[in-house]
């Protein structure tokens, strides 16, 4: 069941509850969860633990993050990290996205679809779809970005095609560093392995990115997982 508001937003709401009708805080937050569709705040809360809204994750991150997005195809990796660009955006940072998927047309159009106009965003955000995308690329193209930049790279493993290119590995943690020493944020969109069974764990984690070549997932200091609209964090 989807929330009408994040978590800390009902909390916010039962707060003012308690003190407009002078009731105590835990009848307005069970009040709240009824207005949501759940018998009480603890239900609702069991629910939404782990699971976050884009403004809530953007919330988490800071300058120097790596973040991993993995779902499989048609969960919403990639609507959840336009959101998070948005976010970026309203919150006065720049956002930039590196894609071999996505025509800019694809992106403005999502955009549109999430009630933005990117008109009015055009000089906070950037969009490549060079051919020549690698860390390499990255990190020429971000190095004038101010710090709190979030540059989003679809997919991962694109970084692993090209034979030219340094090995996955190399590549990540050149990235890692150059985040840390930059304070820019870099959030990776990942493919999740097709062995990945959602009847044996309502999420995909670590063990199920697709990894064609080896790669240390412990260079993502985050990372979040998405499964019938469900987004959830790990932190690393």
């Amino acid at each position: 069941m989807k929330l009408s508001a994040p978590v800390y937003r009902l909390k916010r709401q039962a707060k003012v509850l308690a003190r407009k009708e002078a009731i105590p805080l835990h009848l307005a937050l069970d009040r709240v969860a009824i207005g949501e569709g759940f018998g009480a705040w603890s239900l609702l809360a069991a629910k939404s633990a782990d699971s976050l809204s884009a403004d809530e994750l953007f919330a988490r991150l800071v300058p120097g993050d790596l973040l991993l997005i993995g779902a499989r195809p048609g969960h919403g990796k990639t609507l959840l990290s336009l959101k998070l660009a948005l976010e970026a955006i309203k919150a006065g940072r720049r956002a930039v996205f590196f894609t071999l998927e996505y025509t800019a047309k694809d992106v403005v159009d999502r955009f549109r679809a999430l009630g933005a106009d990117p008109a009015q965003f055009e000089t906070l955000f950037g969009f490549d779809d060079s051919d020549a995308i690698s860390a390499d690329h990255i990190m020429r193209s971000l190095a004038e970005a101010p710090r709190g930049t979030l540059a989003i790279v679809d997919y991962l493993q694109l970084l692993d095609q090209k034979r030219g290119n340094p090995e996955l590995m190399v590549q990540v943690r050149a990235l890692r560093a150059f985040a840390q020493e930059r304070g820019v944020i870099l959030a990776f969109i990942s493919q999740i392995d097709r062995s990945y069974d959602p009847a044996t764990k309502p999420c995909p984690d670590l063990d199920d990115v697709r990894l064609p070549n080896p790669l240390d997932l412990s260079l993502f200091n985050k990372s979040c997982f998405l499964n019938q609209g469900e987004v959830r964090l790990q932190a690393g």
